[in-house]
């Protein structure tokens, strides 16, 4: 089993959407998991980077274990939140999960090239958003071991 769940610890999941409605979905979905989650949320890449890199308002965040990943977003798309986070040797280690809309080859291609962990097109309803949901929850914080987290 998991060392973070061995530690009885809830997960920590950054949750990097501008979409409100998707927000919802994604929160709903962790609340039907088994797995105590503290789902935080930025609307932005922007925003992402500065709670990764714990600056003005995010001073006190914990890392996540778990960061899940927006490609289409305003100011600094998920792209470019991919190409950050690689060349930074504090965030490269973090897991991230890019969780869209789009299924454009060129999207999984680039994305997976920027090293994101994994790539899962968003569902259109909502029972079977809720099980995708079910699922990373599974894999990642039950058969996975993650990196320690720093400076938590």
């Amino acid at each position: 089993m998991n060392d973070m769940l061995n530690r009885g610890r809830p997960a920590e999941i950054l949750l990097v959407e501008d979409n409100d409605n998707d927000v919802e979905l994604t929160k709903i979905g962790f609340q039907r998991t088994r797995l105590a989650v503290n789902l935080h949320h930025v609307p932005d890449g922007e925003e992402c980077m500065a709670f990764l890199r714990r600056q003005g308002q995010y001073a006190e965040v914990p890392t996540p274990d778990l960061i899940l990943l927006d490609l289409n977003m305003p100011r600094m798309n998920g792209r470019e939140v991919l190409q950050a986070i690689s060349e930074d040797p504090e965030l490269r280690h973090l897991p991230v999960v890019v969780l869209t809309t789009s299924d454009a080859e060129k999207d999984v291609l680039t994305s997976y090239r920027l090293r994101c962990s994994s790539y899962i097109v968003k569902p259109v309803d909502f029972e079977n958003f809720a099980k995708v949901v079910q699922s990373l929850t599974d894999y990642w914080f039950t058969l996975v071991v993650l990196p320690p987290g720093k400076g938590q």
